[in-house]
């Protein structure tokens, strides 16, 4: 067997082929493939061998801060070194994401009578939680007390700093 037949055994057995297909296509014996395989660490289960094998079109480096990435060997593409950076790429890059137009729906909310889109959800009634909260709890309500979640939590964050 030459260098070329054991490049080419190699790079077809990370691509997932089994014993008998690369050596149709290597043109040497089942028996002469399995052996090289066994002899180099190709051995078991063709996901098992797909999983240890290092692809080199992953990359090594994050792809929002530049840190070096550690991954599992049996984990899949690891394109970023945490969710910070993941959450942080993604914001500065929203062009980029594959939603698609037809999944994303126009509606008008049943309670405050705004609209409003969504992704992947085309049975919304409401605009937010809180005009949910308001038209099945607070039926006799007007739209003054729709108040943002988030002014909600930052005045109970105060109150909890003040005590």
């Amino acid at each position: 067997m030459n260098a070329e037949m054991a490049r080419q055994i190699t790079e077809l057995r990370h691509k997932g082929l089994g014993y008998k297909s690369i050596a149709i296509v290597v043109g040497t014996s089942r028996e002469n493939v399995r052996y090289f395989c066994k002899t180099h660490g190709l051995v078991g289960d063709v996901e098992q061998v797909k999983a240890t094998f290092k692809d080199e079109n992953v990359p090594s480096r994050c792809k929002f801060c530049g840190k070096r990435i550690e991954r599992n060997p049996k984990s899949g593409k690891k394109l970023f070194c945490s969710d910070e950076c993941r959450r942080a790429w993604w914001k500065q890059h929203p062009e980029k994401s594959m939603h698609s137009q037809e999944a994303t729906y126009t509606f008008e909310c049943a309670y405050c009578k705004r609209y409003f889109s969504a992704y992947g959800n085309k049975f919304r009634k409401y605009c937010s939680h809180d005009c949910y909260v308001m038209d099945r709890f607070w039926k006799n309500g007007n739209l003054n007390h729709v108040v943002p979640k988030s002014k909600i939590r930052a005045e109970i964050k105060d109150i909890v700093l003040e005590a």
